[in-house]
């Protein structure tokens, strides 16, 4: 199985994108919500800090366990963007390009803003 290094570029960064997709974003909170309790404190400060917890349930903790951790989930993330990009790749391959482009417009952002802020 051959790839060409524009094809692992992309795939590389739909796997970045999709992953803080499902891990960070807000629009994908109703994903991750089944499987943590939230936790309120006050710090020192008096500000609120939330904090996620997994579930008691095994099978919820196993998922909102995965779900905390980007590298955990950037591997099952990767597994499937790989295996669906070889199965189909005339539906996923345009697919991965918007989520590539994306994935790189975030890290253009971050070099961006690092750059006005200082």
């Amino acid at each position: 199985m051959e790839m060409e290094l524009s094809e692992f570029i992309i795939l590389a960064l739909a796997c970045f994108r999709l992953t803080r997709l499902i891990v960070f974003d807000k629009i994908t909170e109703f994903i991750r919500s089944p499987f943590f309790d939230e936790i309120t404190e006050v710090n020192e400060q008096g500000n609120e800090e939330i904090y996620y917890v997994p579930k008691a349930s095994p099978l919820k903790k196993f998922i909102g366990e995965l779900l905390s951790c980007y590298w955990c989930t950037g591997i099952w993330v990767s597994a499937g963007v790989i295996i669906s990009y070889y199965l189909y790749p005339a539906f996923f391959g345009p697919v991965l390009i918007i989520f590539a482009a994306a994935g790189l417009a975030a890290i253009i952002e971050l070099f961006v803003q690092q750059w006005i802020d200082k």
